[in-house]
């Protein structure tokens, strides 16, 4: 049998326990990420009277974590695809739970936002690799649709941050940190469950643990088997301008031949469609108390928000395997817009409820299929390091966003000129979407 690409033997592979597992364990992984950027917003309040701080600075504490995942993130995705996937969740998870547990015991604000950022540099490296790194073990047929349900881990977290803030937060915002160290123990799940990436091993020339790989996840490979090189003239869009296959690790190669123009495009959506997002998420429960409902009204009113996450993702999950990304992303996004100039403008509470819950379904949909989409347009060479500048794009939306819409607030702008100014990032994003190459059913390079 001629030489062939790791790619070609996820083609028939079936989808077994070996796949579950690792699923389960990243799955996790995900929903720690979404606790950790969410938590300390529902104790806000207790966090404003401990220090001292006004509303600016809660959100400069609020926003520390993203704005220390931005140089993380640019740091472990190049390393990840030099030293491997596996490596770098294990000891990124590791370094943010210690680090999350230390920032429990702050006694400033300085020491605060200090640990803060050092937990988001070290929870950066999970947080960027987790999306390629489990593309690159999943079967081709069902890897779109399986992606998108690692996706759930974040409204999973939203309802977790929930539930746990109202369940302890009145002993204080430091024992909801504390609750954050204890996630570094799923490290052991994570070193148990999840192998090392073929696709990464096979680049590396490692072949026999490729192999040994493949055949833990269901693959039939012959013992002595030798990997073809990926073309070097095509990527996993299937040569649909997406670029060069780079050196490992390289971020410059990002920004080179055709790979220049998707790389930008990657760029501006990640940026513009996490603005949408966060901007909104991050003062929900300020701009629903705005409309006269309580604290714990609109905390209610986030956690069914995050309810309706869930069936958003299961539908796009369910139709991105069946008419691919493009087609399901852009008019998720649209309809996310729509949905929220509808919220922007709701008279009463019920409209308020059926807007939200109709953006909440549609934006956390193409969230899914983007995570997804976004980790399939490099190759395995440059992937992590690819996810890593998307990531810090998002990273970059979630740092400002908040400050930008609480200076908004702070200047009595309003309930719906602040929302439309929100919305229109989602516009922005569903233009730079429409020219990227379809990738359903390409084998990655």
């Amino acid at each position: 049998m001629p030489p062939r690409p790791v790619g070609y033997w996820f083609e028939d592979m079936p989808f077994r326990r070996a796949h579950l597992l690792a699923a389960i364990a990243l799955f996790m992984a995900f929903v720690i990420e979404s606790w950790e950027q969410l938590a300390l917003i529902y104790v806000s309040g207790d966090l404003g009277s401990a220090f001292g701080i006004d509303e600016g600075r809660i959100g400069w504490a609020l926003s520390a974590v993203a704005l220390g995942m931005i140089p993380g993130s640019l740091v472990w995705g190049p390393v990840s695809d030099r030293i491997g996937r596996r490596s770098v969740c294990l000891w990124s998870l590791a370094a943010y739970g210690v680090i999350a547990l230390v920032s429990a015991f702050s006694p400033n604000f300085t020491i605060l936002m200090v640990t803060r950022f050092l937990s988001g540099l070290a929870l950066a490296g999970i947080y960027t690799v987790t999306f390629p790194y489990f593309l690159e073990l999943l079967p081709s047929r069902l890897r779109g649709r399986a992606a998108v349900y690692l996706s759930i881990g974040w409204p999973i977290g939203v309802l977790l941050a929930v539930g746990v803030t109202q369940l302890v937060g009145g002993l204080g915002w430091h024992v909801v940190a504390m609750a954050s160290g204890l996630a570094g123990i799923w490290v052991f799940a994570i070193r148990t469950w999840v192998p090392e990436s073929p696709y990464w091993l096979a680049e590396r020339g490692r072949h026999e643990e490729a192999a040994a790989v493949l055949r833990r996840l269901g693959a039939a490979v012959p013992e002595g088997t030798v990997f073809a090189a990926a073309d070097t003239a095509d990527t996993a869009a299937g040569g649909d301008g997406a670029g060069e296959r780079g050196r490992p690790g390289q971020p410059l190669d990002l920004f080179r031949g055709r790979l220049l123009r998707l790389t930008v495009l990657m760029l501006v959506v990640n940026f513009t469609f996490n603005w949408g997002y966060w901007g909104l998420q991050t003062w929900l429960p300020t701009l629903l108390q705005d409309k006269g409902l309580s604290m714990s009204a609109s905390l209610g009113f986030v956690a069914l928000s995050a309810v309706c996450m869930i069936p958003g993702y299961v539908s796009a999950s369910l139709l991105t395997g069946r008419f691919g990304r493009k087609k399901v992303f852009l008019p998720y996004v649209a309809l996310a817009a729509v949905s929220g100039v509808a919220f922007a403008y709701a008279d009463n509470l019920t409209e308020m409820y059926i807007a939200n819950f109709a953006l909440s379904f549609f934006c956390l949909g193409a969230w899914g299929v983007w995570n997804t989409w976004n980790g399939e347009f490099y190759p395995t060479s440059l992937r992590a390091t690819g996810y890593a500048w998307a990531t810090a794009a998002q990273l970059g939306a979630t740092s400002l966003a908040p400050s930008v819409v609480g200076y908004l607030l702070a200047r009595a702008t309003g309930y719906t000129s602040t929302i439309l100014f929100i919305m229109a990032f989602l516009a922005v994003a569903l233009v730079g979407a429409v020219t990227l190459p379809e990738t359903e059913g390409k084998e990655l390079k």
